[in-house]
């Protein structure tokens, strides 16, 4: 029988990687010395999320997936990603900037790397005084322009950086040039793929003295160049209403800010539904039980399950995401 599923997070330390994991979400990455990310649902080969309790404890998501199939992650995603996990939850802490980076859209990411592109949004859980981030372009460059900023270390000249608070997000599809600042802490919703194109990591050596790969011809087919109006997700901070934050082909992603009782029906949707809590907590009543949900954790409802009821210890803030 299938219920409200939690999973063994995974830790990445990264060369950029800090403590707030553990002094903000609570979680024990030891021994690792730092952790720059958590995969908290994940189907990425290698990197496959394990069921950490109830009857399918010690169970993967891929082997769910082949013995549930559409039950767990809806009839039509299943026919069309067949034991593939499509979305990957990700908690991410930059103690440094990230590398300035782009990922590819699915069409060049099939034929170079026979994976899905990388299209995902960032909601920022915390953020300190003066934080940054970038997103897309500032101004019109095409890619002589562009190589010409780059070979020059001048990339900021060109590149659209936003300050940033909690609360604030941002979606990021495909093409889009962009790097996470120091002192964030978000949480990323994302396509399953693990292809990143590193554009630029500020001349960084690792532990062994050594500067990370660079992909420099790759990117240049990946990059879009357009640059946008805006680039923050603007959206109505309303309490006790669900809010849509991102509808797009890949996943749609509401946050829901309750401090009262609510009820969800996913009758009329075909998908998995997942919940990542990002502040306060709350009892998760369905059909055949209960189950506690707190800060830092994600939880994957599966398709068959279609109404839940969601009780607030105090209040809770969660994003909610499935597909289309």
């Amino acid at each position: 029988m299938l219920y409200p599923l939690k999973f063994r997070t995974i830790y990445k330390d990264k060369i950029w990687g800090g403590n707030k994991i553990n002094t903000i979400l609570e979680k024990d990455f030891s021994p690792l010395p730092n952790c720059g990310e958590t995969w908290e649902i994940s189907g990425v080969q290698g990197n496959v999320s394990v069921v950490k309790d109830g009857a399918l404890s010690g169970k993967t998501l891929t082997e769910l997936i082949e013995s549930y199939q559409g039950k767990l992650v809806g009839e039509t995603i299943y026919q069309k990603f067949g034991s593939e996990f499509p979305l990957l939850v990700k908690f991410i802490d930059a103690n440094d900037d990230l590398s300035i980076q782009v990922h590819p859209d699915d069409a060049l990411a099939k034929k170079r790397h026979n994976s899905f592109g990388k299209t995902e949004m960032w909601y920022i859980f915390q953020a300190d005084e003066g934080s940054k981030l970038i997103s897309g372009f500032k101004k019109q460059v095409d890619k002589e322009e562009y190589l010409k900023h780059l070979n020059g270390k001048t990339l900021n000249d060109i590149l659209n950086q936003e300050e940033v608070q909690a609360d604030d997000v941002f979606f990021l599809p495909a093409g889009r040039v962009h790097t996470i600042g120091k002192g964030l802490l978000l949480a990323e919703i994302q396509q399953t793929s693990d292809v990143t194109y590193r554009i630029y990591d500020f001349d960084r050596k690792d532990a062994e003295g050594n500067t990370r790969e660079l992909h420099t011809e790759e990117a240049l087919d990946a990059i879009d160049f357009e640059v946008y109006p805006e680039y923050k997700t603007q959206y109505e901070k309303k309490k006790n209403e669900v809010v849509n934050l991102v509808t797009c082909p890949y996943f749609t992603t509401n946050r829901l800010h309750f401090d009262q009782e609510v009820e969800r029906d996913y009758a009329s949707l075909d998908s998995f539904v997942i919940y990542v809590c990002m502040e306060g907590g709350f009892t998760l009543n369905f059909e055949d039980g209960e189950i506690e949900v707190g800060k830092g954790e994600s939880i994957l409802l599966p398709a068959s399950l279609k109404k839940v009821k969601l009780t607030p210890k105090g209040a809770f803030k969660i994003m909610e995401s499935y597909i289309q």
